[in-house]
């Protein structure tokens, strides 16, 4: 079953509500085939053609994700939160043929469209309904070639990259493989899903887009609110839903009335990843909502990786999960490849098995994914067909349950040892002053690299040498000497994006300014 099967199935239910908008099962696949036609055709994009689009969270996000999906297009949603200058980069790297504009942020990205010389722009509101009631309603067939998302990574480390996943050989192939990715996960389509995330990034559209064709109807959040996500889990019953661990964090700190007020009991699957999680922030959230959280661990490039449910978890405190079906993770020296045995740190190794077996028979070229127009990057990540990397560092138990340490690019070299900023900042967070934490190296003539803290506060909290103290004596409680912080900075707030990961760069670069950094 997809989408379209649900929309003749119940076409006058309300498939999707953004809070301002809402569309009904039928009015939601005549929209997206509409839109799908008026790409090939309207506006002239050919089958693997590339299209972008700066928009909020809004139904036509959706509707036009779909639409590439159907028309061989390759679609890229922009986070808005980037400037002109950023979203010109990536309308240029992806060679977008049409920018499609939520009025909202029209402004910038006219500029950007002008700097990257898109001139083919729609706007979401009038224009766009009116290029979707021009077009034919005449299903795409199913033999034809099949579009997707191409996400740009965050750029934590520097330029974005745009990643195009592998799409099976045919339209009707892909879309099969959609309704059955999400029963994998939980997202069963028996309940409505509540969108809390950006639909910019890849997750949360994903898993919205999963759970919508086994039959969800989608409640989107125009943007994050602790109090409006409980307000609207109650209020509309949700059953699935996907969180990132800054989320629960800001939910556990809402004062104890509200949160005894939350029932939750409609709750079936709450999927959380995207950034590493304190095991003390998921065990009090498991205490709070019972066992319905699901982690897992995976990226724009590979999809969804492992899975561990909440009883599970507790019985392997930290892990990110086993391999899901078809997959394999292995962990290999970061500078001779060797293979390493179970429990020893090194880069983690994703293995496909279907995309594997499928280059085997001929069929591929056995690339998980690509970055657009970076071949030597997408080769540094491959090691075999079906086999990559996303510079993630961990290990493997015995008993196959996979552990992250941090990414190869976070790391910090003091004296020869290596240390995990994720593990840090987990402490940190820990703490009731601090609202969100980062941990990375600076230069230190004798010890190559030190450990510095970048801390948030929360109201009240008075930065200031004692509470740096204070925190640095929380740490020292809890981890070995010489992964304590040698000092700590304190600012307004953290530049983390809104998917849960930190823009470290940001953070570190200044500190490295003139000095070469090993990574």
């Amino acid at each position: 079953m997809t989408l379209f099967d649900v929309a003749r199935l119940r076409p006058d239910e309300v498939a999707v509500d953004d809070l301002e908008r809402t569309r009904t099962w039928a009015g939601f696949a005549d929209r997206s085939v509409r839109l799908a036609r008026a790409l090939r055709h309207g506006l002239g994009v050919e089958p693997g053609d590339a299209v972008a689009m700066v928009a909020g969270n809004r139904v036509e996000v959706l509707e036009l994700s779909v639409a590439a999906l159907l028309s061989g297009v390759w679609i890229t949603p922009v986070n808005w939160h980037l400037t002109a200058d950023e979203v010109a980069f990536i309308l240029e790297d992806a060679g977008a043929k049409a920018l499609f504009v939520d009025p909202a942020h029209g402004a910038m990205a006219a500029a950007a469209a002008d700097a990257a010389g898109v001139t083919t722009r729609i706007a979401f509101g009038d224009e766009l309904d009116a290029l979707a009631a021009s077009a034919s309603d005449e299903p795409f067939p199913h033999d034809g070639p099949a579009g997707g998302s191409m996400f740009y990574t965050s750029g934590t480390t520097g330029r974005p990259k745009g990643v195009r996943r592998a799409t099976r050989s045919t339209l009707g192939a892909q879309l099969g493989t959609v309704p059955a990715a999400g029963t994998a996960l939980g997202l069963d389509g028996l309940g409505p899903h509540l969108v809390t995330g950006p639909l910019y990034h890849a997750a949360p559209i994903g898993f919205a887009l999963m759970d919508m064709h086994n039959g969800a109807p989608l409640v989107v959040m125009p943007r994050w609110d602790e109090t409006a996500c409980l307000d609207l889990i109650d209020g509309r019953q949700v059953r699935n839903t996907h969180l990132v661990p800054t989320m629960f964090v800001r939910l556990l700190r809402l004062p104890d009335a509200r949160r005894e007020a939350f029932s939750g009991r409609s709750l079936h699957t709450v999927l959380h990843g995207a950034a590493p999680i304190s095991p003390t922030v998921k065990q009090r959230m498991i205490d709070w909502w019972g066992p319905v959280l699901v982690e897992y661990w995976g990226a724009s490039e590979g999809g969804v990786v492992t899975l561990v449910g909440a009883e599970e978890w507790m019985a392997h405190p930290g892990t990110v999960g086993r391999p899901i079906p078809n997959h394999e993770v292995f962990v290999a020296d970061p500078d001779t490849g060797a293979v390493l045995p179970p429990g020893e740190v090194g880069t983690l190794w994703c293995r496909n098995l279907t995309v594997a077996g499928a280059h085997e028979q001929g069929e591929g070229d056995g690339l998980v994914f690509r970055y657009h127009n970076d071949e030597d990057k997408t080769q540094a990540a491959v090691r075999a067909p079906g086999t990559y990397t996303i510079g993630d560092l961990g290990y493997v138990d015995a008993d196959g349950y996979v552990h992250l340490a941090d990414r190869a690019s976070h790391m910090i070299i003091s004296g020869g040892v290596n240390i995990y900023p994720a593990e840090i900042e987990h402490v940190l967070i820990e703490h009731p002053a601090v609202r969100d934490a980062a941990v990375f190296g600076i230069p230190d003539d004798e010890w190559g690299e030190s450990v510095k803290a970048a801390v948030e506060l929360l109201p009240g909290a008075v930065p200031g040498p004692e509470l740096a103290e204070a925190l640095l004596a929380h740490v020292r409680e809890r981890l070995a000497g010489f992964k304590v912080p040698r000092s700590v900075d304190f600012h307004d707030a953290l530049p983390r994006h809104e998917s849960g990961k930190l823009y470290v760069r940001r953070l570190r670069d200044p500190y490295w300014e003139g000095r070469a950094r090993r990574i």
